[in-house]
């Protein structure tokens, strides 16, 4: 007997309308949905009347289920797997089900449709070219604190998904992490009756949220926007790789003329104001170890 197919299926994030024809037709033809909330997937069917079998499968949901679904695959049955609002896996249940399916060489077909992640980039206008998607950060500690960090050294916009209740404490964050001045954008309800999308300086967000501006409901998703260094950050960078390359060249010359590495490392950085570590990083030294008397790795 052929095992079962398990389809990957996107639903609207909030406008019924957004669901694509095929979804609706693969929905239909499966003989069950497992569901995030059946409750939820249920207006949508019957909004198409479609009469499909639903059962619960979430992120609270225990093992047996997961082997009940597997178990259904594995007899010649199909499966659509759906949540909330969507694409099953992205910041939502489901990753634990086709890695098991797959795994077992089972068919996973994705079936494409509404992003609240592309319509918020769409919307925001702040994204840039390339962006990294986040999904939600940690609440509290150095996890949340290492996350804002990297968002902010990276010149990539970056797109995060985040509760109505802890917006304005994410963008006061943000904005410390990354500069008030660093432009943004919240996307707040997509596709839905009092959809909202508020642009400008994460400062200026931070206090928007904080004073109500931004309301604390609904669905919400924040466009950090790109690094768009200035004329006068680009010059000042590329004067500083210009230094550090004549550094380490003066270090290559000393290492010729028989001084030791780290000697010479020492001598130059202390000439030129440069740390001592990024010295050693001339072809065949990268991971160099300034404190070993050889130069290398431990």
């Amino acid at each position: 007997m052929a095992a079962g197919t398990l389809y990957v299926v996107a639903t609207p994030i909030g406008n019924l309308g957004d669901v694509t024809l095929r979804a609706l037709d693969v929905l239909r033809a499966v003989p069950l949905i497992a569901a995030e909330d059946t409750r939820v997937t249920r207006r949508l069917l019957d909004r198409y009347e479609i009469t499909t079998r639903t059962t619960s499968y979430h992120a609270r949901s225990g093992p047996g289920r997961e082997r009940e679904l597997l178990a259904h695959l594995a007899s010649g049955e199909d499966l659509a797997l759906v949540t909330d609002a969507g694409t099953p896996v992205v910041s939502d249940p489901g990753e634990g089900l086709v890695a098991a399916w797959a795994a077992q060489g089972g068919v996973v077909v994705p079936v494409p449709g509404a992003s609240s992640v592309l319509a918020a980039v769409a919307a925001a206008g702040v994204a840039g070219p390339r962006w990294s998607f986040e999904g939600f950060i940690a609440r509290s500690g150095r996890e949340r604190r290492d996350r804002l960090a990297a968002i902010a050294a990276d010149e990539r916009g970056s797109v995060l998904f985040e509760a109505p209740t802890r917006l304005a404490a994410t963008l006061r964050d943000l904005a410390a992490a990354c500069g008030a001045d660093r432009h943004g954008a919240v996307c707040r309800e997509l596709t839905k009756l009092h959809e909202q999308v508020a642009r400008g300086t994460l400062g200026d967000l931070a206090a928007q949220a904080a004073d109500g501006t931004i309301p604390a409901r609904g669905e919400v998703v924040i466009v950090v926007g790109w690094g768009r260094g200035s004329a006068g950050d680009a010059e000042r960078a590329t004067a500083a790789g210009n230094a550090l390359e004549a550094a380490r060249a003066e270090v290559e010359a000393l290492v010729s003329d028989g001084v030791a590495r780290g000697e010479a490392a020492r001598r130059v950085a202390q000439a030129m104001g440069l740390p001592r570590r990024s010295l050693y990083a001339a072809p065949g030294h990268e991971r160099g170890d300034p404190g070993g008397a050889d130069g290398s790795a431990r």
